[in-house]
């Protein structure tokens, strides 16, 4: 049997990876519901189903299209279907299309209309330096250059959610490797459907439920027993779950659950927050469903059925302002990007939500980097032989992304099996 603390994606993933192999698997849950940050709930006061927050993904993030192929749910993602990206200039008031062509070979950046308006060609070139990338993203980048500033930041807050003087290149380069440096194939965006746990989350646990495998939610594991070299139980407020002598456990938890349970684990300990505003309205969801926006407070833009979510990244300098405050700033930007129907001054604010998660990531720095662990970490562990670590926070190579936590998930599971 194999025990998973902590059933976010990285946990689902783990579970999901070992149970396809017909591994007997315990899902350990201190909330009441499966999903972590990667989930969907009914908010009374907007009166509809929202995600808690948004998430873009890619054609080419392998290890989550593996992850919803193997538990059934990869039609439950929509998009345009092909490549492009728009984006709203909130400065200018120009919008645009990014078109990458799909073969690796990038004939796209040779034609005007596909590439970043106002972009000249060996702009470009600054995607192949990623790959060899020192220091920060600004100092990696040319932040004087259109590409920068209407393509290359707002891409690097997104997916490193730091701000690019401090962000980690080369964790920008990774993602850029695995994307858009693999031509448009690789960059076709996708969105849940429905929802981020109708995608993500239910069909895993049914995946795992019809494979003999338990959830167990409302239970926190507060401490870990330890003989010899190994896990002997879980301690929770019900009681120790024994680890019988082939047992073996992954903690699946944000890194400050993981040094209370394994006091002296070094792990990530500087966090960037992430800020989501839900407007219930009525938008056109234009060709992908979702719009980039450069210039302004808010930076992308989801358009569902009657809700436009916004997302602002790498967002302490924010996070402290008062919910009233920040819809207020934000909802014209989203006016503006979406051409809402204006009254006279302005349209009236919808109903609307704030929601700020504070920790949404580590920050992704030089600093934090060399702090995230493996799956195993023997020093600070004891070298606990049936315990194994994963998360978004641990060293897999990518920011703390759906990517990152599917793929630390599934090498947890590798890494737990026996030879």
């Amino acid at each position: 049997m194999i025990h998973v603390v902590g059933a976010g994606l990285a946990g689902l993933s783990a579970a999901t990876s070992l149970a396809a192999r017909g591994i007997a698997v315990a899902l350990h849950e201190a909330g009441p519901a499966a999903g972590g940050r990667c989930r969907s709930y009914f908010d009374r006061e907007l009166g509809c189903r929202i995600d808690n927050g948004n998430h873009l993904l890619l054609s080419g993030n392998r290890a989550a299209m593996a992850y919803l192929s193997r538990i059934g749910a990869r039609d439950s993602l929509a998009g345009p279907g092909r490549p492009l990206f728009p984006f709203y200039d909130a400065a200018s008031g120009e919008s645009w299309i990014l078109r990458p062509s799909p073969g690796r070979i990038p004939w796209w950046v040779l034609r005007a209309g596909r590439r970043v308006p106002g972009t000249r060609l060996g702009e470009y070139r600054q995607l192949l330096a990623l790959r060899r990338a020192r220091g920060s993203v600004a100092e990696a980048l040319d932040p004087a250059s259109p590409l920068y500033r209407r393509l290359l930041e707002p891409l690097a807050v997104a997916a490193l959610n730091t701000r690019p003087d401090t962000a980690l290149a080369s964790l920008l380069g990774a993602v850029v490797a695995e994307t858009l440096l693999r031509g448009g194939a690789a960059c076709t965006p996708l969105v849940p459907r429905e929802g981020l746990s109708e995608s993500f989350i239910d069909p895993a646990i049914a995946w795992l439920a019809a494979r003999g495998c338990v959830l167990h939610t409302s239970r926190r594991v507060a401490g870990l027993a330890t003989a010899a070299g190994r896990v002997t139980a879980l301690r929770t407020a019900e009681g120790e779950i024994a680890l019988g002598p082939d047992d073996a456990a992954i903690l699946a938890v944000p890194p400050w659950v993981a040094t209370a349970l394994l006091p002296g684990l070094v792990v990530p300990d500087a966090f960037e927050a992430i800020l989501n505003l839900h407007f219930r309205v009525e938008a056109n969801p234009g060709p992908a469903g979702f719009i980039g926006v450069v210039g302004a407070t808010a930076e992308w833009i989801f358009i569902k059925p009657g809700i436009v979510s916004v997302t602002i990244s790498a967002a302490n300098h924010l996070v402290d302002l008062p919910a009233e405050e920040l819809a207020a700033r934000v909802w014209p930007e989203v006016c503006a990007a979406l051409k809402l129907p204006a009254a006279m001054p302005s349209p009236a604010m919808p109903p609307w939500r704030v929601v700020k998660e504070k920790r949404a990531t580590f920050a992704a720095t030089a600093a934090q980097e060399i702090r995230r662990p493996g799956p195993r970490a023997p020093e600070a562990m004891l070298a606990l032989a049936n315990l194994v670590l994963a998360g978004d926070w641990t060293a897999t190579g990518l920011p703390a992304t759906i990517e990152g936590a599917i793929r630390s998930g599934s090498r947890a599971a590798e890494a737990i099996l026996p030879g």
